[in-house]
Parts: structure tokens; C-alpha cells; sequence
């Protein structure tokens, strides 16, 4: 096995596995969001109407940066169009769609999900909600690239979510902490006569500046 094959092969593995993560943790149902990465000009992704306990090794699928099949029989997500979208215009190396409840109830509610935690200045400010269109359309992966500017993360209007990262870990961590902010919102909400506390734009900047310090220094 040559250096590509390796990493598409190893690429391909953490891919199902992020998107079995997304099934087991309640954020998808069935056959519902789907998972990339790119490698190099490739992007793999999941295919479409696919249980993701069903794919192993040998259902690889891959596209080029225009959408061009390359790798596999299986056919890619229907959603092909907005995961290029965002490896065209920004620097992520992995995406995940998914249709998490929370979220997807916030989209139907706001424009944007309110300043109601600080972990909002992780996605890059306030997430706004994408307006709706059809699924798998140009007009959605344009849609979502305006509430993208600025941002790693974004609702899609009565659809569900959109997050990119370095890596798959940093997308899905994204997602997670994009559809737990918005449980937070609605559950605050759901208090009769009283109204959640928001952060201002300046205390979201003061935690975006101690952020960037967060975590293990590299080795």
C-alpha cells in the first residue's frame, strides 16, 4: 500500500467512525447528515441512503474539488454541493452536517442562536441561522456560506447544522457543542416568565481572546 492509499485508507476509517459517533449520540437518525474530509484534492464523504454501521473499508467514496466521483460505486451524499462549498472558501479539512433536534429546533425560532453561553466565541461569534432551501441545492450551499462568514458553525433554517474543523475531532466537537448551546437556549426558554441572561458582544470577545491560549501547548 503506497503513502496516499494509507492515509485515504486511514481517513476513510476515522470518516465512519465519526459518522457512527454522530448516530449514537443521537445527533442524526438513520441515514440522516452526513460526514467529510479532504485529503490532499480528494474529499471523501459519506455515501447516500447508507446505514453508517454498514460501511467498511472497501466503501470508500471519494470526489474532486468539482465534484467528480473518483473513488467508489457507492454514490456520495446528496449534500455533495455544500461540503464543497465550504472546502472551496474556507480552510477546513473536515465537515459535519448532521440533524441534531436542539438545533434544528433553534432554527425554526431565531435567526440566530442567542448569546446564552460563551462557548458561542469557539464557533467564531454568534451562530447565525442559514435561511431555508432545498436539500442538496446550490442555493443552500450559498445560504450557508454567508452564515458561515466569520464563523465554523452555522444552523440551517428547519434542517439541522453545519460545522468545519482542522480535523474531524475539531468538526464534530463543534457540532456537539452547536446542538448542546442550543438545548441550553430552548430549555432557559422554556421557563415561564423569565427571560435567559445573554452576553454582550464584548464579554464573547474578552473569552474569544482567553481562547486562543486554551488547551496543551504543542509538544
Amino acid at each position: 500500500m503506497s503513502d496516499d492509499e494509507a492515509a485515504i485508507a486511514a481517513a476513510w476509517a476515522e470518516l465512519t467512525d465519526t459518522a457512527r459517533r454522530t448516530a449514537a449520540e443521537g445527533l442524526v437518525v438513520g441515514t440522516s447528515g452526513n460526514v467529510s474530509v479532504r485529503v490532499g484534492e480528494l474529499v471523501l464523504v459519506t455515501p447516500t441512503g447508507v446505514p453508517y454501521d454498514r460501511l467498511g473499508p472497501a466503501d470508500t467514496v471519494a470526489v474532486d474539488l468539482e465534484g467528480r466521483q473518483v473513488m467508489g460505486t457507492l454514490r456520495p451524499t446528496s449534500e455533495i454541493p455544500m461540503h464543497l462549498a465550504v472546502y472551496r472558501n474556507t480552510d477546513a479539512r473536515a465537515v459535519v452536517h448532521t440533524h441534531a433536534v436542539h438545533a434544528t429546533a433553534v432554527s425554526t425560532l431565531a435567526t440566530e442562536l442567542p448569546l446564552v453561553h460563551y462557548m458561542a466565541a469557539a464557533l467564531g461569534g454568534p451562530v447565525r441561522v442559514a435561511p431555508y432551501a432545498l436539500y442538496g441545492s446550490e442555493e443552500l450551499a450559498e445560504n450557508m456560506l454567508r452564515a458561515l462568514e466569520g464563523r465554523t458553525g452555522c444552523l440551517l433554517q428547519n434542517h439541522g447544522t453545519v460545522t468545519y474543523g482542522t480535523g474531524l475531532a475539531q468538526a464534530y466537537d463543534r457540532t456537539a457543542q452547536l446542538e448542546w448551546m442550543c438545548r441550553l437556549w430552548l430549555t432557559a426558554s422554556a421557563l415561564p416568565g423569565r427571560t435567559p441572561s445573554l452576553l454582550s458582544p464584548a464579554q464573547l470577545d474578552e473569552v474569544a481572546e482567553r481562547l486562543r491560549g486554551y488547551g496543551q501547548p504543542p509538544p
